[in-house]
């Protein structure tokens, strides 16, 4: 690998550290402030809202397909209707992605072998 692709890999690796330990820092030093509330009102109202709003931003990027051709749709939509499926039978979160990517990569890879 050149040195570019180092760069790059450090720079995605300390922009992923500070975007997971800053707001850690933060809230525990936060919560140290208020040591005499260990209350759940301690805690900001937008922290509890940023977990849901995240999985649905993400949740809605990925329903668009990158490339807008009929086999990407199709596999998007697949990928979906498994996804819900599995989640609606084992009431979990690993599961269900788990099988929605694959149902995606097989859609995908079996129209690559189709054309």
């Amino acid at each position: 690998m050149d040195s570019a692709i180092w760069i790059a890999l450090l720079a995605t690796a300390a922009g992923t550290l500070f975007m997971r330990a800053l707001p850690l820092l933060w809230m525990q030093r936060h919560l140290d402030r208020q040591n005499d509330k260990s209350t759940v009102e301690a805690m900001p109202v937008w922290l509890s809202v940023l977990g849901p709003t995240m999985i649905a931003a993400m949740f809605g990027v990925s329903l668009v397909p990158t490339t807008a051709t009929p086999a990407s749709w199709l596999a998007t939509a697949c990928g979906v209707l498994v996804t819900l499926f599995v989640w609606y039978r084992t009431r979990s979160l690993g599961w269900p992605v788990f099988a929605g990517v694959g149902t995606y990569g097989a859609v995908i890879f079996l129209a690559n072998i189709a054309s």
